[in-house]
C-alpha cells in the first residue's frame, strides 16, 4: 500500500512538473532582460528580474486596447452563444419533434468540417454586410460557430434534471418558461457555467478567425496583437511572453469568480418551499 501511494505520488509529481514548468518558462522570460532571453547556458531564473517587456507592451503596442477588444468579443459572445444554447438544449430535451434527431446530427457534423473550407464565403458575405474590421462581426462568426456545439451540451444537462421538478412548478401555477428559469437552470448552474466558460475560452483563444476578419488596430485582439510579434526576421520573445502572463489573467480571473456559483448551482433550486 505504501508502495503504491508513493509510486502514485512520483507520478502526480512529475505531471504536475511537465504541466507546470512551460508556465513557469514563459513568466520567467517575460521577466529576464533581452539580453539573457537566448543566454547559454540556460538560466532558470533571471540575474536581473525587469518589467520592461510589459512597459513596452503597453507602452507601445496598445495592449489595453487589444484587451478590452478581446473581453468585449468574448464575452458577449459567450454570454449570447450560453443563453441560446440553454433555450436550444432544452427544446432539443424536452420536445419530439419531426427532424430532431437529424438537426442534432447536423449539429455534431457541423463541427466535424473544417473551419477554413467555408472561410471564403464567410469573407465575401462579412465583406457584404460590410462587417470587416469590426468586432460585432467578429462576435457575430464566434456566436455562428459555437452555438450549434454548445447547444448539444446544454441538451445533456438539461435531460439530467428530473422532469418532476418542472412538473411540480406547473402544478403550483408556474408556466413553462418561469419553471425552467426558476427551477431548473439553478439545479443545472454547474452545466451553465461550464458552458459558458467553454465559450469564453474558444473566443478568448482564437486567432484563425480574428487574423482574416480584423485588420484595423482599433479592432485587433489579443490573438491578432500577438501574432504580430512574429515578423519576418524575429521573434519578440519577451514581449510575447509578457503578452501571454497577462492574457491568462482574464481566463484565470473568470475561473476564480464563477466557482462559487458552480457550488452552489449544486444545490440551488432543487428544494420545493
Amino acid at each position: 500500500m505504501m508502495l503504491r501511494r508513493a509510486a502514485k505520488a512520483i507520478v502526480l509529481g512529475v505531471w504536475l512538473l511537465i504541466t507546470v514548468f512551460p508556465l513557469y518558462w514563459i513568466v520567467i522570460t517575460s521577466l529576464k532582460p533581452k539580453s539573457e532571453i537566448f543566454s547559454m547556458p540556460l538560466r532558470y531564473w533571471p540575474a536581473e528580474v525587469t518589467f520592461e517587456h510589459y512597459a513596452e507592451l503597453f507602452s507601445f503596442a496598445d495592449f489595453d486596447l487589444y484587451l478590452l477588444n478581446s473581453l468585449l468579443v468574448a464575452l458577449v459572445s459567450a454570454a449570447v452563444v450560453t443563453v441560446i444554447g440553454v433555450l436550444g438544449g432544452y427544446v432539443l430535451a424536452r420536445f419530439d419533434f419531426p427532424g430532431r434527431g437529424a438537426l442534432m446530427l447536423a449539429f455534431l457534423v457541423t463541427q466535424m468540417i473544417p473551419l477554413f473550407i467555408a472561410l471564403g464565403p464567410l469573407y465575401l458575405l462579412m465583406s457584404d454586410l460590410g462587417l470587416l474590421n469590426r468586432l460585432a462581426g467578429l462576435m457575430v462568426v464566434y456566436i455562428a460557430m459555437l452555438v450549434p456545439f454548445c447547444t448539444i451540451i446544454m441538451r445533456g444537462f438539461h435531460e439530467r434534471v428530473p422532469v418532476a421538478l418542472e412538473e411540480a412548478a406547473q402544478v403550483d401555477g408556474a408556466s413553462r418558461l418561469q419553471a425552467m428559469v426558476r427551477v431548473i437552470l439553478p439545479v443545472m448552474l454547474p452545466g451553465v457555467a461550464a458552458t459558458f466558460i467553454f465559450a469564453f475560452v474558444q473566443v478568448w483563444n482564437e486567432l484563425f478567425l480574428a487574423i482574416t476578419f480584423i485588420d484595423s488596430e482599433d479592432a485587433k485582439t489579443v490573438p491578432v496583437a500577438m501574432n504580430s510579434f512574429i515578423t519576418q526576421y524575429d521573434i519578440d520573445w519577451g514581449s510575447m511572453a509578457a503578452a501571454t502572463v497577462v492574457s491568462v489573467v482574464p481566463t484565470l480571473v473568470l475561473f476564480a469568480a464563477i466557482r462559487r456559483y458552480i457550488v452552489e448551482g449544486l444545490t440551488a433550486g432543487a428544494v420545493k418551499g
